[in-house]
């Protein structure tokens, strides 16, 4: 199924792909940083235990009301308007703090990612676009994140925390350099210090880890380690697409494990040609 938002750096694009090289067996599936949760929803939740987490509070509040309260969200959302006034008045109750109830902040930031240019939450798209016709989006992601466990934790903390022989972590953290493009409302950015914090950490766990990452030698150089393998993919840049149709943007995918394990153990099918010659004589 596909996310109910859209979300700067998401793995729309890559989600068959990446959930392609999930390891054969693993108990718990947690992604550590799951912006759209584009992996999270195309994933089959199977009968293992499963964590969303974020390090923005405004994106989790969104998803906790989307599985807790989705009509009551709706209802919010109704009447919004799409159009630059309206755009810069959520965004600038956003950023206010004022005394707002979870849904009515949900309902602003709901707005101000999908009136947004590449939903990078920063200006206004000036594009049409019908809210209403997200409404069964929202149903479907409160039905898929009924038994999702939601987390708002530094990354660090959450991955010792669920750190298990049997644990899967899927990472897609903010891209090196960037890192400017992730900076939400009320966030702090992403920096070159949390990019090693987070090598670090993965390198130490116990159980396993897929992430993905922007192809450049920072991160080649992060991850040039013993038992870690190193798959070189690319992606549609969207952001070029008005400007460069059909841009590819080079990424790489990374793992502690033989992330082809599962398609070295798919049967492979029998032809004519797999018989030995004297067979037929």
């Amino acid at each position: 199924m596909n996310s109910y938002l859209s979300w700067v750096g998401g793995k729309k694009a890559l989600r068959e792909q990446i959930v392609s090289m999930f390891p054969v067996y693993y108990e718990r599936y947690i992604e550590v940083f799951g912006g759209g949760g584009w992996v999270l929803f195309h994933k089959n939740p199977g009968n293992d235990f499963e964590v969303y987490n974020d390090f923005n509070g405004l994106l989790v509040n969104l998803y906790r009301c989307v599985r807790e309260h989705p009509y009551e969200l709706m209802e919010e959302l109704k009447y919004v308007l799409n159009s630059r006034l309206d755009f810069d008045r959520a965004r600038a109750l956003l950023a206010s703090h004022g005394r707002r109830t979870e849904i009515q902040r949900a309902a602003l930031f709901y707005q101000v990612i999908r009136f947004s240019y590449a939903a990078a939450l920063k200006s206004y798209a000036s594009q049409p676009h019908d809210m209403w016709s997200n409404f069964p989006l929202i149903e479907q992601a409160h039905r898929r994140l009924a038994n999702v466990v939601i987390e708002h934790q530094d990354f660090e903390r959450l991955i010792r925390h669920y750190d298990r022989p049997v644990s899967l972590f899927y990472a897609d953290p903010p891209y090196h350099d960037t890192e400017g493009y992730y900076q939400n409302i009320g966030e702090k950015g992403f920096t070159e210090s949390d990019h090693i914090r987070l090598r670090d950490t993965l390198l130490s766990i116990e159980g396993k880890f897929l992430l993905s990452y922007n192809d450049d030698d920072f991160v080649r150089n992060l991850y040039d380690r013993r038992g870690v393998h190193i798959v070189e993919t690319t992606r549609l840049n969207t952001i070029k697409q008005r400007t460069d149709p059909g841009a590819q943007f080079p990424e790489l995918i990374i793992s502690n494990y033989d992330p082809y394990e599962r398609g070295r153990l798919q049967p492979s099918q029998l032809t004519l040609f797999d018989f030995e010659e004297d067979t037929f004589q």
